[in-house]
């Protein structure tokens, strides 16, 4: 166990380097420019509104929209994962592994491919998104806990394996039935991508994702006493079913938030919570709060890195590069889970 003062050390040395590294990143992502890059005085000329025309298209246009978006996404995402691993007492709890954001993707792509009369895509969307994404975690829950009051790990796993299995098999289904012109928008979903995020869609989605991170935070405390086991957590006065109700409401509406503009961005959940707790500890008071930079600058990394790439190969999109990170770390955890329980 760390000391106060050497905990408190970790946390702010922690803090700092995720601040640092989110604004490196940050830096570089805004002068990305094709093939080639601006310069850090361009890019501050061209945000301040100075820049020749092309400077400012290409900073204020083009790539500031797609870096305030990823900053809300990777906290909304990051916090969420943190969230649900202490909801359901389970490291591999994330809103990718378990199904969540194959659901808000589900419901995005029906939204594409079937127009509903006298209500705008863009409403459309998120409503859709968050109705699957919620149904989703229901599913796999109520699947989770059918054996008992109890929920293993390799259960609740396996559940949210099998079910985001067959919604991608729903959503590929409409994708082959799709007419050419909604084709491209659906395939959208199943990789990632920042970059179709205007600042409309930003408007409608960031104000839902920070509500959401500033209510799952403010319920730290009671995290720390679920993790407990839900006995202990009702001894110490918390509302355990209403908590978790509410938590989970709470993390379907900031996965459809993120999801429903931003298509499927896995493992982000996964990674940096995880981390986070290796290094300072298991108080979710800490956790949560420094989870919002470190997901943040995880996925301005991955943004950057998928564009460096397009000299190269073309931009990759986000989703591929947070899988390519992430999949590797998830099948370090289950290695480590087999040891720990005798899988």
């Amino acid at each position: 166990m760390m000391g106060k003062g050497k905990k408190a050390a970790a946390t702010i040395t922690t803090v700092v380097v995720s601040l640092v590294l989110l604004f490196i990143f940050m830096l570089l992502d805004l002068s990305w420019a094709g093939n080639s890059s601006l310069s850090l005085g361009e890019v501050w000329d061209a945000l301040l509104g100075h820049g020749t025309w092309a400077n400012n298209i290409i900073v204020n246009t083009q790539n500031l929209p797609r870096i305030v978006f990823g900053i809300g996404v990777g906290a909304g995402l990051a916090v969420t994962g943190g969230v649900m691993q202490a909801v359901f007492r389970n490291p591999l709890a994330t809103p990718y592994i378990l199904g969540l954001s194959s659901g808000a993707s589900l419901g995005a792509a029906l939204a594409i491919m079937f127009s509903i009369p006298f209500i705008p895509l863009s409403l459309a969307q998120p409503v859709l998104a968050f109705v699957l994404c919620f149904g989703t975690m229901v599913l796999v829950y109520t699947i989770s806990r059918s054996g008992g009051s109890n929920i293993k790990t390799e259960t609740l796993v396996l559940a949210g394996v099998a079910v985001s299995s067959l919604i991608s098999a729903i959503v590929s289904f409409l994708t082959y039935i799709a007419p050419s012109e909604k084709m491209g928008s659906i395939v959208f979903w199943s990789m990632g991508s920042l970059g179709d995020a205007g600042w409309d869609e930003i408007g409608l989605a960031l104000p839902l994702i920070f509500i959401g991170i500033v209510l799952m935070v403010t319920q730290a405390r009671n995290l720390n006493a679920m993790m407990l086991g839900d006995a202990h957590a009702m001894d110490l006065g918390v509302d355990v079913r209403r908590t978790r109700l509410f938590l989970l409401v709470v993390s379907s509406l900031v996965v459809a938030a993120c999801v429903c503009f931003a298509g499927t961005i896995g493992f982000v959940g996964l990674v940096i919570p995880h981390i986070v707790r290796l290094i300072l500890g298991p108080d979710n008071r800490v956790i949560l709060p420094v989870s919002i930079i470190g997901g943040a600058a995880f996925v301005i990394m991955c943004d950057y890195i998928s564009h460096f790439a397009a000299q190269y190969y073309g931009v990759l999109p986000i989703g591929v590069m947070t899988a390519l990170i992430g999949a590797p770390f998830f099948i370090y955890l289950l290695c480590r889970r087999k040891k720990e329980v005798g899988w």
